[in-house]
């Protein structure tokens, strides 16, 4: 029998000063059974690097041509398309085909490290795309913040980030790989 999704509700307050972008969004995320609290966590600090009014998440791991977060104009046309992890050349040149930008955040240490430097060279010609890479300390300790029902509190200045929930903060760099040229 099929494990079913955990199911966390998080408020999740925004304040970007770099976009200047302040709003408040209650989220339900799908926890999928082999999801890690830290993909989790890096999903929903990536709704919030990205946030705006239109943005949702989506099927994401149970589905495998979504992404995990997206935002579609009021016409239906894709304009952000965010995933998370190591997608293959074929899946970058596919969403960017898709989107008017697509967002890639890694995490996961050496094992990124490789990626990168073995998709690098493929993936220059997509003007769209960026790629954002998160340290695997920072992200272990994101993932301790995960709970079932959290208020948290992301706050964006100058490209720093400051991830709060209850008593407990992290500080979060945005290793930029590769910016999008739009």
């Amino acid at each position: 029998m099929a494990q079913n999704a955990t199911i966390y509700k998080v408020e999740l307050s925004v304040s970007d000063m770099d976009r200047h972008y302040y709003e408040t969004h209650k989220l339900t995320v799908a926890k999928h059974p082999s999801e890690t609290d830290e993909r989790l966590m890096v999903r929903v600090l990536a709704f919030a690097l990205n946030a705006h009014e239109r943005l949702e998440l989506t099927k994401g791991l149970s589905t495998d041509s979504e992404p995990d977060i997206w935002q579609k104009s009021l016409s239906d046309v894709m304009e952000v398309w965010v995933a998370l992890g190591l997608p293959s050349e074929k899946f970058l040149r596919q969403s960017c085909g898709k989107a008017k930008k697509v967002v890639v955040y890694t995490y996961g240490g050496r094992t990124a490290e490789l990626w990168w430097e073995k998709i690098k060279n493929s993936i220059t010609r997509f003007d769209n795309l960026q790629v954002v890479n998160f340290s695997q300390q920072e992200t272990s300790e994101l993932a301790k913040l995960a709970s079932r029902s959290m208020r948290m509190q992301v706050n964006i200045q100058d490209g720093e980030v400051m991830v709060s929930v209850d008593d407990s903060i992290v500080y979060m760099t945005l290793d930029d790989w590769k910016k999008a040229e739009l």
